[in-house]
C-alpha cells in the first residue's frame, strides 16, 4: 500500500470544533480522548480534501472524486488519517514565539514515518520535568512558566520536521525556535495555552445578543496526516490537488478567515 505524509502549517487560526462545551469555553477545539492533544479527525480532513477537489474539478460527481473519496455505492481508494499535532507555537519572553513539541509527539511521528518508508530517523530525546531542549539561552520563559535549558535539540530532528513546512522561509527559522519539553509540561500548554477568542452576535440595535468563547489553534501550528491507498493513481490525484492549490481550508469559521493550512506532501524514504 502506498502512503505519503501531508504537512499542514496553519496560516490562520484553526478551529477544529469539538461540538460541545468545556467549562467556561463554549466551543473548545477537538482533542484526542486519551492525551488531550488537539486533533483534526480524519473524517473532517477527508471532507475538506473532497471539497477542495470538487472546486478544483468543478464537478461534484466527477469520476476521479468518486474513486478517490468514495460515494454511496462504494468506498474510496484513499484512506485519510487524523491530523496530529507536531509543533505548537507558544509565546516566549525572548522571542515572539517558540515552536514547542515533546518526546511523545516525536515518537509518534517517527512511527508514522516508518509507514512511508523512512528508516533514517533520529533518536527520541529525553527531557526531565521542568527542563527544556532549546537554542540560545540558559533559561526559557514560555507564557508565565520558566524552564531550565539543559541542551539543544538534535539537528537531525530539525531536518526531519522541515519537509512538513511548505514555506521555505518559515522552515529556516525552525532551528532557532524549536523547543522540546517533557511530555507533562507540553500537555499543560495544550490544555491551558491555546488562544480563546470572545465572539459576539449583535441584534438590530447593535446590542449583544449572544456572547460566546471559542478556542482555536494559533497560526504557525504544525500538524501532519497520513494518506494511504492501494491505488497509486488515486493517491497521485490528491498529491496533484495539493501541488496545484497549495492551501486547504479545514474546520469551522471559514467565513471569518479561519482554517487555512499551507500544505505540502512528504514521501519519506520511498514512494
Amino acid at each position: 500500500m502506498k502512503s505519503v505524509v501531508l504537512g499542514m502549517l496553519a496560516e490562520t487560526s484553526i478551529h477544529p470544533g469539538a461540538g460541545h462545551s468545556l467549562g467556561v469555553i463554549d466551543l473548545p477545539v477537538s482533542r484526542e480522548a486519551t492525551t488531550g492533544y488537539p486533533v483534526i479527525v480524519g473524517s473532517s480532513l477527508k471532507g475538506s480534501l473532497r471539497d477542495a477537489m470538487e472546486q478544483w474539478l468543478g464537478d461534484k460527481e466527477h469520476q476521479s472524486i468518486r474513486e478517490v473519496f468514495g460515494c454511496q455505492e462504494y468506498a474510496g481508494h484513499v484512506l485519510v488519517s487524523d491530523a496530529r499535532l507536531l509543533l505548537l507555537p507558544v509565546r516566549s519572553l525572548a522571542q515572539a514565539f517558540r515552536w514547542v513539541t515533546c518526546p511523545h509527539l516525536i515518537e509518534r511521528y517517527r512511527r508514522d514515518l516508518r509507514r512511508v518508508g523512512q528508516t533514517d530517523l533520529p533518536p527520541v530525546p529525553s527531557v526531565p520535568d521542568g527542563k527544556a531542549l532549546a537554542y540560545g539561552q540558559p533559561h526559557l520563559f514560555l507564557e508565565e512558566r520558566l524552564f531550565e535549558v539543559v541542551g539543544e535539540p538534535d539537528e537531525s530532528l530539525v531536518k526531519l520536521l522541515t519537509p512538513l513546512i511548505a514555506a521555505e522561509e518559515v522552515g529556516l527559522r525552525l532551528s532557532q525556535r524549536l523547543v522540546v519539553l517533557n511530555d507533562d509540561d507540553f500537555a499543560w500548554f495544550c490544555h491551558f495555552g491555546l488562544p480563546v477568542q470572545a465572539r459576539n452576535q449583535l441584534n438590530d440595535n447593535k446590542a449583544s445578543q449572544n456572547l460566546w468563547y471559542e478556542e482555536t489553534l494559533p497560526p504557525d501550528t504544525l500538524m501532519y496526516a497520513l494518506l494511504l491507498s492501494g491505488q497509486p493513481k488515486s493517491l497521485s490525484a490528491v498529491e496533484d490537488l495539493i501541488g496545484q492549490n497549495g492551501y486547504l481550508q479545514v474546520g469551522g469559521n471559514a467565513t471569518v478567515g479561519q482554517g487555512w493550512f499551507a500544505m505540502t506532501v512528504y514521501h519519506g524514504g520511498g514512494r
